[in-house]
């Protein structure tokens, strides 16, 4: 077949590649062997170098496992293929055409690769998948969007991809990077499997170091496929110290996909031990699903610090108004389990005398320190700044004896320390559990605790 006429036919990038079978049946030498005048431009202006007929394929494009899987399966297993990635690097999109070709050598395969990059996404060839792919990533979409409860969600669909993926394991995992550290948002495993994995904070900053390696071992591509011990060498190569991990789980196969969004890293879909006769499938329905997860990540990230920053006090880092208002209103201790409440309403001594003496600045640093005064004595507890001057704690599930020790202790800090830094009132219950009568009777003793301290002291009264 005159394949070089064949090619200049495309009107669009198009090559011939060349794949050798070894006698154990892995594969070898990829090569591009010829190509038509945009290809050779294309790959001229990519590498910076012209382009070479007969060279292995690293030397056009960059080493990729997903593609040396295409090439075989196109070449070998005589499939058409057709795929849609987002080249998130360097911010394209490829849509990939591969055809099976003839050869005339028993080791050796062709197929004819050719391709479209475009700027933008389009809907058309993101959407033009079979029919089970849009199925399944169209339920994804559903259950992630339409839902009132997104961990729920999340948790559901980490159990579809494993169910579709056949892998003994499948997790969908946030990064933190602020905190150095990773979140578990799904994580679903078969019945006979269930090895304990990121059970606590130790572990999870652990695990974050290793993630931080896992965009190198990529090595631009959109996801990483591991399908048998040939390729694992690859892993091992790349990055020994995962390798030795994944061995350790007894991982013989692996899917990895990010999470981005707007070029962020946010996560990553995980599966291990799949079944890789049904890779392309796999493939083509993460690839998508992964677009539409990593939105809805990114949105209900955005959505959680929108309600951090609501309910965050910005000058002392307490809670605020407003989160105490909600905590009282939606109080409930039967649903919550709670067997006793004690409330603590601590007034600030002082805080007029020095915003008018000495200015606002020096208020923000007096009320920022008061704040971490109490901080350090109720330290799993709830602080709210309840008003300008004032904080509440709410503490709950302690002895009468371990709220009042608590107490005490600010009130040591208060007299020795800051010479009487607050006005303190405090009411304990563990019978009616009405944190509305508490929180009125905390504050009742808070004033005639400021009455007392101003009886003592008439002079700092406008203080």
């Amino acid at each position: 077949m005159d394949y070089k006429n064949l090619l200049e036919q495309y009107n669009c990038n198009a090559c011939l590649m060349s794949i050798e079978l070894n006698p154990d049946k892995t594969y070898g030498n990829i090569l591009v062997v010829d190509g038509n005048q945009l290809f050779k431009d294309d790959i001229c202006s990519f590498t910076g170098h012209p382009f070479v007929e007969n060279t292995p394929y690293y030397m056009s494009f960059p080493k990729d496992l997903n593609f040396e899987d295409f090439i075989y399966r196109s070449a070998f297993l005589h499939q058409n293929l057709h795929t849609y990635v987002n080249l998130y690097q360097i911010g394209l999109w490829l849509e990939i055409y591969l055809l099976p070709l003839k050869s005339d050598k028993e080791n050796i395969g062709y197929c004819l690769y050719s391709y479209v990059i475009t700027s933008q996404a389009n809907e058309g060839s993101m959407s033009d998948i079979n029919p089970s792919t849009s199925s399944t990533v169209l339920s994804t979409c559903i259950k992630l969007h339409g839902t009132e409860n997104f961990l729920t969600a999340i948790k559901e669909v980490t159990s579809d991809i494993r169910i579709i993926c056949d892998a003994r394991r499948c997790c969908i995992l946030t990064i933190d990077s602020e905190n150095e550290s990773c979140k578990l948002l799904g994580d679903a495993n078969r019945e006979d499997y269930n090895a304990p994995f990121l059970t606590d904070e130790e572990s999870r900053k652990e695990f974050y170091k290793l993630i931080l390696t896992w965009e190198a071992t990529l090595a631009g591509s959109t996801c990483l496929i591991v399908k048998n011990e040939q390729d694992m060498q690859i892993i091992k190569e790349r990055n020994p110290e995962w390798y030795e991990s994944l061995s350790s789980f007894n991982v013989e196969s692996m899917v990895l996909f990010p999470l981005k969004d707007n070029g962020d890293i946010l996560g990553y879909i995980w599966a291990t031990n799949f079944d890789i006769k049904n890779t392309v499938k796999i493939k083509e329905t993460l690839e998508l699903s992964a677009f539409f997860i990593a939105e809805e990540i990114s949105n209900y990230q955005m959505v959680r610090r929108l309600e951090v920053l609501s309910t965050i006090d910005m000058l002392t880092g307490t809670l605020n108004r407003n989160a105490m208002n909600n905590r009282v209103t939606t109080f409930d201790p039967i649903k919550e389990g709670i067997k006793s409440i004690g409330v603590i309403f601590a007034d600030l001594n002082g805080l007029k005398f020095i915003n008018d003496k000495e200015g606002h600045f020096k208020g923000d640093q007096f009320l920022r320190k008061s704040a971490d005064v109490l901080r350090s004595v109720f330290t799993d507890d709830e602080l709210y700044r309840a008003g300008g001057d004032e904080y509440m704690v709410l503490v709950v599930n302690n002895t009468k004896e371990e709220f009042e020790a608590k107490v005490e202790k600010i009130r040591e800090i208060n007299k020795t320390e800051n010479k009487n830094l607050f006005a303190l009132g405090s009411c304990f219950d563990s019978d009616e559990l009405n944190i509305r009568k508490a929180l009125r009777i905390a504050d009742e003793k808070m004033y005639e605790d400021k009455e007392e301290y101003y009886s003592e002291h008439p002079d700092l009264r406008y203080r």
